[in-house]
Formats: C-alpha cells, structure tokens, sequence
C-alpha cells in the first residue's frame, strides 16, 4: 500500500490548522484509491464512511477526524515485527 504522500510532520500541520479553521478543510489531497486490507483510503487516510459523511458533517466531527490522522499515519509508518 501506498500511504499517504504527505509527510507526518506535514499531516500534524495540516491536522493543527483544520482544528482551527472553519469551515474546516478536506483532508483529501486527490489521491483516491482505498485500501482493502486497511479500510483506509491512500491519500487521506480516512474510511469511506468518513469520506461519505464528510459533506453533512458539523465541524466537530471534522475535526475529530483530523485529529486522528496522523496517529493513522505512524500507525502505517512503524516497522513490521
């Protein structure tokens, strides 16, 4: 799989402005393709239900999906046992 093109430093940016700004942004960074054995879309790192919900969600729960990103990220980034 591969995860993400942004940098984890780069996602914790993003991540600390999204739970800022309003409205909040899209994770989306036009790499659309989910990962079956994650469940996790390459680009963003959200589920399709995240990116389904994402048009009728508050800010809130944006935001709540910000924050986890980057800790989807390292997840991804650790060394296999």
């Amino acid at each position: 799989m591969t995860v993400c093109t942004r940098s984890l430093a780069e996602l914790e940016h993003a991540a600390e402005a999204a739970l800022r700004d309003s409205p909040v942004p899209s994770p989306c960074i036009n790499i659309c393709r989910m990962d079956a054995a994650t469940g996790y879309c390459e680009g963003c790192l959200r589920t399709i239900d995240e990116i389904a919900s994402w048009s009728g969600a508050d800010d809130a729960t944006r935001r709540a999906i910000w924050a986890q990103l980057p800790e989807r990220l390292r997840w991804f980034q650790e060394p296999a046992p």
